[in-house]
């Protein structure tokens, strides 16, 4: 596996991500920001900050698997939130529960940032989801 995931015990340790990754792999996957709507481009889990990180984390994957490539080879995500407000940390989380047996996530997740955002490129997009994975 070419992405070893840890996390230094003088780091944060009670975080849904691991702290640091390292990558030996030699081919760079990179998928682009994913957010909740269908292949035809209709909106999905309006207002619903679970439903569009599901979504939005199942988009990621169809991106990965594209490239050969799974959430276990992922070595950073970046989340980005429309209005985060730290209440808002069990919907989100609600969303990355929902799909982890589904897509094999791993838990503690990759090195990740949750990144607040004033507003994302659509009124209703809630949340943006990119990847960074490498493989052999």
């Amino acid at each position: 596996m070419p992405v070893r995931l840890s996390s230094p015990s003088d780091l944060l340790q009670h975080t849904p991500y691991h702290h640091v990754a390292v990558a030996t792999g030699t081919k760079h996957i990179h998928v682009s920001g994913q957010i909740a709507r269908a292949a035809d481009g209709g909106a999905i889990a309006t207002g619903d900050l679970a439903g569009q990180v599901a979504t939005a984390l199942r988009n990621t994957h169809i991106g990965l698997a594209e490239a050969g490539a799974g959430f276990s080879d992922v070595m950073r995500l970046t989340f980005y939130v429309t209005q985060w407000a730290p209440d808002k940390i069990d919907s989100f989380m609600a969303g990355i529960e929902a799909v982890t047996e589904e897509l094999e996530l791993p838990m503690p997740m990759p090195p990740a940032s949750l990144i607040g955002v004033d507003y994302l490129f659509e009124p209703d997009v809630l949340v943006e989801v990119e990847a960074t994975a490498i493989v052999d």
